[in-house]
């Protein structure tokens, strides 16, 4: 267990402000001495358009410090850095015990060659620009976060947090950071991966009126339905032509859209009430609870169970101030 650790984080003007905030909250008062640096060791304004204070230049940072933190920017401006930050980023990161971004931060590791030949993740909404623009980097869309080496990146936004956990658990010990996460209201492992956020939202508008119709409705009542014969007597087309609309305008087949929606919606009721497991199966279209479970384990690698378990944290508390509400038993 180590005692106090020396922490850096590299900030720019538009930097991220949660991305910044989310690991110095976990970090603080847990062991950690946190230091923001910047260009010259400026102020800098966040995305939001707070101000930040920062108590040393990046040109300054000594290679023997332990830990470099590299938060996002937004996607506008999320590559592209100056070639002076590149390299001090460059410099500070290969003498660092380890190096870890948040979010977009992934984009200036990589610029830095920091991410060649690593495993890494950043925002799910640019996974696919990073590996394209980065190809030898191997990008993990799915991950909270992903540890190679030295190098820790993590996804969007919030998983800046998960990443400051996981560096408390590893530098301090699992009950220093089950307290940590438990004191700021948060799970100290989150199971699954991105896969489980966003899907209507994720999904460009269909240019076909009658498509965007479709998808609402399978949103609007996921257990309703929505076989490849109901949408295509929707849409008055051929079985085949829905199969070309949603392989055009939706990036999959329309069974794996319904699959998509009906987890969330799962989710969101395994989260927020208490009907037992084949309850919901059937609620959510699935039938029955073993093709929902192996739908979970197979997408967010979690059963229901365990999913509600770590999920329902908050849940748990807030029935607790209900004491003559009755609990029902779960499947």
């Amino acid at each position: 267990m180590r005692t106090e650790v020396d922490v850096v984080v590299v900030v720019g003007d538009g930097v991220v402000l949660l991305d910044v905030a989310g690991p110095v909250q976990v970090l603080h008062g847990t062991g950690y001495r946190v230091r923001l640096a910047s260009p010259r060791g400026r102020s800098v304004v966040t995305d939001t358009g707070i101000p930040l204070g920062v108590e040393l230049a990046v040109e300054d940072v000594p290679e023997t410090v332990d830990t470099v933190l590299v938060p996002g920017y937004p996607t506008v401006s999320g590559h592209g850095h100056p070639p002076e930050l590149i390299a001090h980023v460059r410099r500070i990161g290969a003498g660092a015990r380890r190096t870890a971004s948040a979010c977009t931060g992934a984009y200036l590791l990589a610029e830095a060659g920091l991410l060649d030949g690593r495993r890494a993740t950043t925002h799910w909404a640019e996974c696919e620009t990073l590996a394209r623009l980065f190809p030898r980097v191997r990008v993990e869309p799915d991950s909270i976060y992903v540890r190679d080496g030295p190098v820790i990146t993590s996804a969007g936004v919030t998983a800046g947090i998960d990443l400051a956990l996981a560096l408390v658990e590893e530098d301090h010990g699992p009950e220093v950071a089950r307290t940590t996460a438990k004191n700021l209201v948060v799970f100290l492992q989150r199971p699954g991966g991105q896969s489980q956020f966003s899907v209507r939202s994720a999904v460009t508008p269909p240019r076909s009126p009658g498509l965007r119709r479709v998808l609402d409705a399978v949103v609007a009542d996921p257990g309703g339905n929505h076989t490849l014969a109901a949408m295509a007597e929707r849409l008055a087309v051929s079985e085949r032509h829905v199969t070309r609309l949603f392989r055009r305008e939706v990036g999959g087949t329309p069974g794996q859209y319904v699959e998509r929606v009906r987890l969330e919606a799962a989710q969101a009721m395994l989260e927020s009430c208490d009907a037992g497991v084949h309850t919901i199966a059937r609620a959510c279209g699935f039938g029955t609870d073993e093709t929902m479970r192996r739908v979970f384990l197979r997408v967010l690698n979690a059963p229901p169970a365990v999913y509600r378990e770590r999920f329902r944290a908050s849940a748990s508390s807030a029935r607790a101030s209900r004491p003559d509400r009755p609990r029902r038993e779960e499947n």
